[in-house]
């Protein structure tokens, strides 16, 4: 086991879980998939995270920024129905991710409709990516410092709703690219896929992107198209999460089976 992995084990273990959530390559998570098994990896709910969660957690980061073959650094996070988790999945994310290397995360609020990660992180911040979208101000000044040391939030801002065509405009390049100088690794929080069009936008100036789908909500084939229209606007489709999956046995007796 490298120690990059034991690391990132020690850090999820400092954080705690309240959904449920799996993570395979793009539409081949089966929910009767069992922990181990090479393509699902399953997060339990309402149960912190315990021993296989904490693996799984890990191997979510591990694959998507840590893998081998190509490190992504800047990574687009969005579901493809509002009210999916797919925030708390990113910051989540995040979290692991910071506490597991010694570079710098910054987590990006673009979902200028329903902004969540300030209550995810349970954090207030009255400025951030609508206010650097309007300002020719460097984006370190719109970024609020997290736990751990370094994890920063760059938040939707106070103007979110009146800046929502920024979001795919020159600026957002400038900015993202700002992002990329100044940090290690970059998760945008981005709006619903099947929803609002920036998203597309958004995924092309990052190294790929990843869905969230809710189980037993959001069918199969309207997450196939999202996916082909992703494709066909030249975004890299990392991988999807499987969110608020549930299991009928108790979490102790699924991680022996």
């Amino acid at each position: 086991m490298s120690r990059n992995f034991e690391l990132m084990q020690q850090a999820a273990a400092t954080t705690t879980n309240s959904t449920v959530g799996s993570f395979a390559e793009l539409l081949t998570v089966d929910p009767k998939t069992r922990p181990g098994k090479k393509r699902a990896l399953a997060v339990k709910a309402n149960l912190g995270i315990d021993h296989v969660a904490r693996e799984e957690a890990v191997r979510l980061v591990q694959k998507v920024f840590r893998a081998k073959e190509q490190e992504r650094r800047t990574v687009v996070f969005s579901a493809i129905s509002s009210g999916s988790g797919c925030s708390w999945i990113c910051a989540r994310t995040a979290e692991i991710l910071a506490r597991s290397i010694s570079g710098s995360v910054c987590l990006v609020d673009a979902n200028f409709r329903t902004p969540s990660l300030p209550a995810v992180l349970g954090t207030t911040s009255d400025h951030g990516l609508s206010d650097a979208l309007r300002r020719e101000r460097p984006v370190r000044e719109f970024v609020n410092h997290l736990d751990p040391s370094n994890l920063w939030l760059l938040s939707c801002g106070s103007v979110p709703e009146a800046s929502v065509g920024l979001l795919v405009s020159e600026r957002m390049k400038v900015l993202v690219n700002e992002l990329r100088q100044e940090f290690d690794y970059i998760l945008i929080d981005a709006p619903p896929i099947g929803q609002y069009s920036d998203t597309f936008g958004i995924g092309q100036l990052a190294d790929g992107l990843v869905m969230v789908i809710e189980a037993n909500v959001t069918r199969r084939e309207v997450a196939a198209r999202a996916a082909d229209c992703l494709r066909e606007m030249g975004v890299n489709i990392l991988g999807a999460v499987l969110n608020k999956q549930t299991y009928p046995i108790p979490g102790s007796i699924y991680q022996r089976l």
